[in-house]
């Protein structure tokens, strides 16, 4: 019996083993949150009837940001916690910031420089100045790429709205700064990584309480520096989510427990979201208190494969967690692009018989433009980074080994020495063994 296989003892979690399905999974439906709330802005209301009922859940999805935020502090902690967290590493914290440049800077660039072209043509097109769907006009010249480039448009603003080409990649320049702060935050964390599960639990919960106490009490979440409350937040509630499992002996109780936690925060976030809309009468978003029940759920999924964590799990899912990235970048520009030409083609125009043809197919061409985008652009730039560059000065000078997605010879063995091959099983990693990578989709 390996150590791999071998049951915990009490109080000691299991061996680290790959990525964690069911939050890759739950990637997809936070970014689909966000797509279908933008969604809803098409001209007409030919299809009104469709997202009326789920109105309270659609209306608030620019919730899904906050949730990515939860789960990218949670996968990046349990990724790099043991690496970085016992002391200072210069050559250590440029393979992290590296690693994250790798995986969302190719396809950022290639999206926004592209649709900085689409900006400018429609400027050229248009007499009213507004270029983008953005109350705050994006700012489209040759500096101004530069630092959209550089991801740090949003650093020196107080408002997101007009930082970003692509509206909503606002929050990856947020995320950006967060990464740039990790490897200082990474040695405060590590500090407390011995703490009871509860007290790092309750202090996951509490991180997200003024972001959700502004939303009780106002309705009004968007204040000046809001990102930046919002990256903090969410971004400690996942580090300290990962510090409270790390700690909790996965024993077929706790899978049980952690699935019925799972289902009841799901069920507390649609209660609170219809309640938000009762409250606001349709405006405003009181329900956005439910980020306190983010941490929970990231942390319940995490320590269980049943129940709502093994529908995660499916391949499908995975699948779209893994290209979540892609379809938020790209379904703004899809989106704009096919609104202005609602705008300006008679045929298209809201409510035409054309337009409520197309409006579907719209949102399922984002979905398939964000495979291609991660098949072609997102994956294989990531893989030909990640061997090049500071990233390979960082460990030491030494070659990557060959990364999932490349083809290897390997010679084939014979029969009598092949072996059946374990089902893949997700599981934690103990509190002082360095942790396998987990991928992650943020």
């Amino acid at each position: 019996m390996t150590a791999a296989t071998r049951p915990a003892a009490a109080g000691t979690p299991p061996v680290a083993r790959g990525e964690i399905r069911s939050l890759t999974g739950l990637r997809i439906v936070a970014a689909m949150w966000v797509v279908v709330f933008h969604f809803m802005f098409t001209p007409g209301d030919a299809y009104s009837a469709v997202w009326e009922p789920l109105r309270p859940i659609v209306r608030t999805g620019a919730l899904g940001v906050d949730l990515f935020y939860v789960l990218s502090g949670f996968v990046i902690t349990l990724t790099y916690l043991e690496s970085m967290g016992r002391r200072p590493s210069a050559r250590r914290s440029v393979g992290f910031l590296w690693a994250r440049i790798c995986r969302v800077w190719p396809v950022y660039a290639v999206v926004t420089t592209l649709f900085g072209g689409w900006l400018l043509y429609k400027a050229a097109r248009t007499t009213d100045g507004r270029v983008a769907y953005q109350a705050e006009q994006p700012v489209v010249d040759g500096w101004h790429w530069l630092e959209q480039m550089a991801m740090v448009q949003l650093w020196s603003q107080p408002r997101f709205d007009g930082s970003s080409w692509v509206g909503a990649a606002w929050s990856i320049s947020a995320e950006w700064l967060a990464y740039v702060c990790f490897p200082l935050v990474v040695l405060l964390v590590w500090r407390v990584r011995s703490a009871p599960p509860a007290v790092t639990g309750l202090l996951a919960v509490a991180a997200m309480a003024p972001f959700a106490y502004v939303c009780f009490t106002t309705g009004e979440p968007y204040f000046p520096w809001s990102w930046a409350m919002r990256i903090g937040a969410g971004f400690l509630a996942g580090a300290l989510t990962c510090l409270a499992v790390r700690r909790i002996a996965v024993t077929p109780r706790v899978e049980r427990i952690a699935a019925l936690v799972a289902l009841l925060a799901v069920a507390e976030i649609l209660v609170g979201l219809w309640w938000g809309d009762w409250r606001g009468e349709g405006h405003g978003e009181y329900g956005g208190f439910v980020v306190l029940f983010f941490p929970v759920l990231v942390g319940s999924l995490a320590l269980s494969r049943r129940g709502l964590s093994r529908v995660l799990s499916i391949a499908p899912l995975v699948h779209g967690g893994r290209i979540s990235y892609s379809l938020y970048l790209v379904h703004v520009p899809v989106f704009e692009i096919f609104w202005s030409y609602m705008g300006w083609t008679p045929a298209l125009a809201p409510g035409s018989g054309l337009a409520t043809i197309l409006i579907p197919h719209v949102l399922l061409l984002t979905l398939l433009l964000a495979h291609l985008a991660y098949r072609f652009v997102e994956e294989p730039a990531r893989l030909l980074l990640r061997s090049r560059g500071p990233g390979r000065w960082a460990r030491g000078g030494r070659r990557v080994a060959p990364a999932a997605g490349r083809i290897a010879v390997v010679p084939r063995p014979a029969p009598q020495q092949a072996a059946v091959q374990p089902a893949a099983t997700v599981v934690l990693p103990p509190a002082a063994a360095a942790p396998a990578p987990v991928r992650s989709a943020s």
